[in-house]
């Protein structure tokens, strides 16, 4: 399995446009020791650091298929600058437009895109994600909608993958086990969540090769959300913010509760101050791995 990263950040992404936090500025304009962290990490940092909208790219090295794990509105910024075929076919984790507004680029791209999403009604919407994915692109004659039960295995592009519940009010949302069946690597991805998933959903995503775990702010921030923070370590840290998302702590227990062999922190805000904002930890665009 090799999966590539083509979107690490938050719904604004990093550098967030008309932001001139020392974050960004840093992000746009990397300083030399920043340039040779990404270079050991295979990126380029020609062009500054990216952490676009949340999108994963997985090629199924036995079949050579490839599975797209949410769509992104900077999908054509993404396949362009990572040189990565098309997908044959996508996973949708939830609503918010970071997640699905990407599938407009199937017209005239692709002849025929299978999408798959969880089936249990959202009580906030009234509908599942795949009844308001099929609602939103019914125009699109390329996108076919596949309705799919948490916690029962499916196929999509020669994987296996499982959808999993995971906490992100109001919304419904599902992080995803995915495994290549030939090799058995596996990959977990939480989905944007709170640090309270639900046991079932951890035993699920616990054992992967490489576990992509939402964080997205330094727990200093909670004091500024409505909310605060909630799931306090046990030297008070807070590994939620506010209600639906994992500080970077929350996180780094997160991949320590699953059993991770090795992780990465995604859907990360520019909020985070410079000099831990690019922790070797945290993902940025275009990493690339191999299971």
């Amino acid at each position: 399995m090799e999966v590539t990263l083509l979107g690490t950040g938050d719904t604004t992404g990093t550098p967030t446009v008309g932001c001139d936090c020392d974050t960004c500025e840093r992000a746009r304009d990397p300083d030399a020791e920043l340039r040779e962290q990404l270079r050991e990490r295979g990126v380029d940092p020609t062009d500054g650091v990216e952490r676009s909208r949340f999108s994963v790219h997985l090629r199924n090295e036995e079949t050579g298929e490839v599975l797209l794990i949410d769509a992104s509105p900077d999908f054509r910024t993404q396949f362009r600058r990572e040189d990565v075929a098309l997908p044959d076919a996508a996973v949708i984790t939830h609503v918010h437009f970071d997640h699905l507004d990407g599938l407009g680029n199937a017209y005239r791209l692709l002849d025929h895109l299978p999408v798959h999403a969880a089936d249990e009604t959202d009580a906030q919407t009234g509908e599942s994600v795949a009844e308001t994915v099929r609602d939103q692109y019914d125009y699109l004659d390329t996108v076919s909608v596949h309705p799919k039960s948490p916690y029962e295995p499916f196929s999509a592009a020669g994987f296996e993958v499982t959808l999993v519940p995971v906490e992100h009010p109001p919304l419904v949302c599902y992080g995803l086990r995915v495994e290549e069946p030939a090799t058995g690597a596996v990959l977990s991805i939480s989905g944007d969540t709170c640090y309270e998933v639900p046991d079932r959903s951890r035993e699920v995503l616990t054992g992967a090769d490489l576990a992509l775990v939402e964080g997205i702010v330094h727990p200093g921030a909670c004091e500024f959300h409505p909310e605060g923070g909630a799931h306090h370590d046990d030297e008070g840290v807070p590994r939620t913010f506010g209600t639906k998302h994992m500080t970077l702590p929350g996180a780094r227990d997160f991949a320590d509760d699953v059993a991770a062999d090795d992780y990465r922190i995604m859907h990360t805000a520019h909020y985070v101050p410079p000099e831990r904002a690019f922790a070797d930890d945290i993902a940025v665009d275009g990493e690339r791995f191999s299971l």
